[in-house]
């Protein structure tokens, strides 16, 4: 059911006021009842949108997300090349997340726990994964870039993992604006588009068909 203008504000101003208190009093010491409070709705108000702070951060990722395929559009449907495009979506994650970089690392705390449904790779994580990956979906369909099938069915699942390897590094990164980050998209992305054209040489085709099955084994199961 479609929310009301209303409800989606009240929403809207909860996340808001979560994400304020996350940055000022640090996410482990913000409870719902401050956040509550911070929206001006009562704790079960609170609680109706959102059953816990962990599926706040979720509507965060899923904010970003959104912002992400937006600011990615641009580069998506100027450029056929595969290594451009590629460098223009990543670089696209950095500008939409790089308001929210000093408090990145109090989230990955709690990310980096297999179990904790804040995880990339977690259940309550797979809209804003899928919305992700279908970025490079889109990425690796409109590019020049020519692969075996099985590999580009792979490759945009193996591209968001590369984004996560990016994500990781990200968090850590403490020069100006994120600027080692960057530099690490534009130097990484050269080599993945020569590892993604060598791989219908028939020397190396045969080491990609393993590693697309492994791939392909390891999601199924």
């Amino acid at each position: 059911m479609t929310p009301t203008p209303k409800a989606a504000q009240t929403r809207q101003t909860i996340v808001d006021t979560a994400m304020r208190l996350f940055r000022q009093d640090g996410y482990d010491r913000t409870t719902m009842r401050g956040i509550a409070s911070g929206a001006g709705v009562s704790v079960g108000n609170a609680y109706y949108y959102f059953a816990s702070k962990e599926h706040l951060v979720q509507a965060f990722y899923d904010g970003l997300q959104v912002e992400h395929a937006e600011r990615a559009t641009g580069v998506l449907a100027s450029e056929t090349g595969f290594a451009e495009r590629l460098e223009g979506v990543l670089l696209a994650w950095l500008d939409v997340a790089e308001p929210h970089h000093e408090f990145a690392g109090q989230f990955f705390r709690n990310a980096a726990d297999p179990t904790s449904p804040l995880s990339p790779f977690s259940p309550e994580s797979a809209p804003a994964r899928d919305a992700s990956i279908a970025i490079f979906e889109t990425l690796v369909a409109g590019s020049d870039l020519k692969l075996a099938p099985a590999l580009r069915r792979e490759l945009p699942g193996l591209l968001w993992l590369m984004q996560m390897g990016v994500v990781l590094f990200w968090v850590y990164d403490g020069s100006d604006g994120q600027a080692r980050s960057r530099m690490l998209v534009r130097r990484i992305v050269p080599v993945v588009d020569r590892l993604a054209r060598m791989s219908r040489l028939p020397v190396v085709r045969g080491v990609v068909d393993d590693v697309v099955a492994l791939v392909a084994e390891l999601r199924s199961s």
